[in-house]
């Protein structure tokens, strides 16, 4: 159905699945005519084309994919990843709503600021009657450890505030909660500005539209004043439950973007009262903490005794003023959703004005009138228990007995129980990209606002707020979390000329201390790249050596590669079946026309390794990569990150591949993904503690593959030959250069002049122990003083010295000498011995930041 008086046939077309709306229209009038302010857009839109349109909006989604935006908090699961799609159409406000808007979210924020300084101070509120005691002081967001805190006079709680709102169906603002403990969706906002402004470049470039960024410069500029030292750049940090968090991407995405430490619990630690991060330097003070956990998991002292996230202590580092949290814990009881019937009359109180931003009709159950009305019509309103939040009880989709349950709850303990009416929200304009044509939606916007830096020392009453000129917008009925959405949306508010581009990057304020030696690195995050690099390695050689075991497969006759090389390449993949599951496999196969079961069973095995089921497959291997490759987003480049997204495709679509052809073919680009990444990770990371770390990861790694592999091809191979040694030249990408340098049959010296002691091939253990002695002599020294090596240089002096020192004549006929082979045999044990206990030597060292010993009571030794 066209919308009628549209002439433009352009626009009719882009418009044919736009149906009619009684109530409130965000794009067409009530005359079925164009807004004055959606125009020049929509005009933009129809001159595309649907195709057009239709191919942006899946570049941007190709861009979202690639740099790993997701709400999933398991994406290292393949099958379990969850992404977003961005609408390329963005919510648009007018200028004349957003003028009325920021007021209202301005005076929200003061008024929400001032109520958390009273409920936490002198309690006015609740002594002149205005607010129950029991709907404050029953919320789990109320911590009594924060009552009366010396600390916070005349320091403002409420730093930072997020804002839900709709535009209902009769065209009124309506506030439907507020988030004051760690507001999300700050870096989801950014994200798809600058998606968008890469998928519609045109359109954003002329589009007079406000700018994100002078918000996060004065977000920034309030941090800093938050400080209580006087130095000009405070440590400030960004605190994350870590990568298993819903939004993880946005916290490193917003750390990398604001230019701060991202941190997890385990980096932080109180001593004498002070914050510190834990790094390999040693203990940096933290001036600001940036938190995006919420209140009951930062201290497992005085708040969840069972938080693993949390640093024990940091209530009191707060309350001590060492250091500020933003927002300050205690905040989360102004997320209360009864608070909402209870706010017209403390704004009128607090600030003396009427509330401008009502929120949707809402009843305290605690107080018996109310639950008189709700428990009389149930089926009218939307319950929520505050204990239980996000927990949302509709009557009319229950059953009896649930109802049944609730009324009994409800009449025990009403206190806990907030009722609020369902709302009906006005339509706004999203372009489907499979069907080319615009739809109506309803969605939820998210709006952010923070305190001016020049009023963070002046009183509360004073506080003056700034609101971000966009936000993040979801697609969804009123009251859907924005994690439940799969549809998001960009918030541009109009402005009346183009807006200037501006940079988070500032000019400094004369001279700068310039730094290179990376020691400010968490301990964490040094593991995470050493892991990374460990993992990643793996994953290279596993591939490798099973696109080999794959390609034998199929270019080899089935009886002859049964007999010659797969028993030994499912021993060197670890799948090898013992006897006794050999004959059992064997008698389960049964006859193949044109197979032996041998052939069959070797198959099965090897597609084994592609399942996403299998312990040491693949997948499970990029899991485990993925997962510490996540933990350090913010200190990778986006090329590296896209190559990561890169083999995420590749894994997910490995995990459901049952063919053998398929997988042989993913496993080449999984090869050439993982060398693309660590690449770039090799040009675009300084070469300074990080890198380094994640160098010896991958160096160990690759070292004790290559010895196990030259362990089976020469050694302990069922059968050793010409077959053999040539899955060991292509596992390790030497083919080429022993063909050039020897251009003869194939003989098991030359190989292990090439893979063993030939210092300048990369891929030789030689130049690998070279590249790992140079690699660990340049880490920090945890003992300055002392004048003796550490326990991981030994170590590489141990290898080192084992292969230089070894006659290397006696191991010229390995073929046909016992003594030769057991020789050999004793020089690879030597090698991969203090190999593997290199990694947990640079574990101890440098990732468990031992501190020394101190002693709490002063002792006093008589003699008597």
């Amino acid at each position: 159905m066209q919308p009628s008086g549209i002439n433009d046939p352009a626009l009719n077309d882009l418009l044919n699945d736009y149906p009619g709306h009684d109530g409130q229209d965000e794009l067409l009038s009530p005359n079925q005519q164009p807004r004055a302010h959606w125009q020049a857009l929509l005009a933009e839109f129809s001159a595309m084309g649907p195709d057009t349109l239709s191919a942006r909006s899946e570049e941007a989604q190709s861009l979202l994919h690639e740099n790993g935006v997701t709400f999933n908090p398991y994406e290292d699961d393949p099958g379990q990843l969850r992404s977003w799609r961005l609408d390329c159409l963005p919510y648009v406000i007018s200028v004349d709503d957003w003028s009325y808007l920021e007021c209202g979210l301005r005076q929200r924020s003061r008024l929400l600021a001032m109520l958390l300084d009273d409920l936490y101070g002198e309690r006015k509120v609740i002594n002149e009657g205005l607010l129950p005691p029991e709907l404050v002081y029953t919320h789990p967001g109320f911590l009594f450890s924060a009552v009366d805190s010396p600390s916070q006079v005349g320091r403002p709680l409420l730093i930072f505030h997020g804002t839900d709102v709709i535009r209902d169906n009769d065209g009124q603002w309506q506030v439907l909660a507020d988030w004051t403990q760690s507001p999300a969706g700050v870096g989801y906002a950014l994200e798809n500005r600058i998606t968008l402004a890469r998928a519609l470049p045109g359109l954003y470039r002329d589009a007079p539209i406000k700018r994100l960024a002078g918000f996060l410069q004065a977000q920034h500029r309030c941090l800093a004043s938050l400080a209580s030292t006087q130095r000009q750049e405070p440590n400030i940090v960004l605190w994350t439950p870590g990568p298993g968090s819903p939004g993880y991407f946005e916290h490193a995405w917003l750390a990398n973007y604001m230019n701060f430490p991202l941190v997890e619990g385990d980096d932080l630690v109180v001593r004498d009262g002070q914050v510190a991060v834990r790094t390999l330097g040693g203990l940096h003070q933290v001036d600001v903490i940036m938190r995006q956990i919420n209140d009951p998991w930062c201290d497992p002292l005085e708040l969840r005794p069972d938080s693993l996230l949390g640093v024990p202590g940091l209530m009191q580092a707060a309350r001590s003023g060492q250091v500020h949290i933003v927002n300050a814990l205690g905040a989360g009881v102004l997320e209360h959703p009864a608070l909402a019937a209870f706010l017209p009359a403390l704004c009128q109180r607090l600030l003396g004005e009427s509330l401008m931003l009502r929120g949707r009709e809402a009843l305290w159950c605690g107080d018996q009138s109310s639950l008189d009305l709700v428990r009389a019509a149930m089926d009218e309103w939307v319950l929520r228990d505050i204990t239980r939040p996000g927990k949302v009880f509709h009557v009319d989709q229950m059953g009896l007995e649930s109802v049944a349950a609730l009324r009994s709850d409800l009449q025990l303990r009403p206190h806990l129980f907030t009722a609020q009416k369902p709302l009906q929200a006005a339509v706004t304009p999203g372009f489907d990209p499979s069907s080319k044509t615009v739809e109506r939606q309803t969605a939820t916007l998210r709006f952010f606002s923070s305190i001016e830096a020049e009023d963070i020392h002046k009183p509360v009453r004073e506080h003056a707020f700034r609101i971000m000129p966009g936000g993040l917008a979801w697609v969804g009925e009123p009251g859907t979390a924005m994690m439940k959405s799969r549809v998001v949306k960009d918030i541009w508010v109009l402005a009346s000329a183009p807006q200037p581009h501006v940079s988070m990057l500032r000019q400094a304020q004369g001279p700068i201390l310039v730094t290179r030696d990376g020691k400010d690195l968490p301990c964490r995050v040094a593991e995470s790249l050493f892991w990374m690099g460990r993992y990643g390695e793996r994953m290279d050689i596993r591939a490798r050596l099973l696109r080999e075991a794959l390609g034998r497969l199929l270019q080899e006759s089935p009886q002859e590669a049964v007999v010659t090389l797969l028993p030994d390449l499912l021993t060197a993949l670890g799948v090898a079946p013992d006897e006794d599951e050999l004959e059992e496999e064997l008698a389960a196969m049964g006859e193949h026309p044109r197979f032996s079961p041998a052939y069959l069973l070797a198959r099965d095995r090897l597609l084994t390794l592609l399942s996403d089921q299998a312990p040491d497959g693949l997948p499970m291997a990029f899991s485990q990569f993925v997962r510490n490759s996540r933990a350090v987003r913010d200190h990778l480049g986006d090329d590296a990150w896209r190559s990561v997204s890169s083999i995420r495709q590749r894994c997910n679509a490995i995990a459901r591949t049952k063919g053998v052809v398929t997988g042989q073919r993913l496993l080449e680009a999984v090869v050439v993904d993982l060398a693309a990444f660590f690449g770039l990770c090799n040009e675009t990371m300084p070469h300074h503690y990080g890198w380094r770390f994640l160098d010896i990861g991958r160096f160990i790694e690759r070292v004790l593959g290559t010895l196990q592999l030259l362990k089976l091809a020469l050694l302990t191979a069922n059968q050793p030959g010409i077959p053999l040694w040539e899955v060991v030249l292509a596992t390790t990408d030497n083919f080429t250069v022993y063909r050039r340098r020897y251009r003869s049959q194939l003989h098991p010296s030359a190989i292990l002049d090439l893979l063993l002691f030939d210092e300048t091939n990369p891929r030789s253990v030689g130049y690998m122990l070279k590249r790992l002695g140079r690699q660990v002599a340049r880490l920090p020294a945890m003992a300055e003083s002392s004048s003796y090596r550490n326990l991981e240089n030994r170590l590489i002096i141990q290898a080192t010295s084992t292969l230089h020192l070894v006659d290397i004549d006696s191991l010229a006929d390995i073929e046909h000498s016992a003594e030769a082979r057991d020789i050999l045999m004793a020089l690879l044990d030597e090698l991969i011995e203090p190999m593997a206990e290199l990694s947990n030597a640079v574990s101890h060292s440098h990732f468990s930041h031992v501190e020394a010993s101190r002693q709490l009571v002063t002792m006093e030794l008589t003699n008597k």
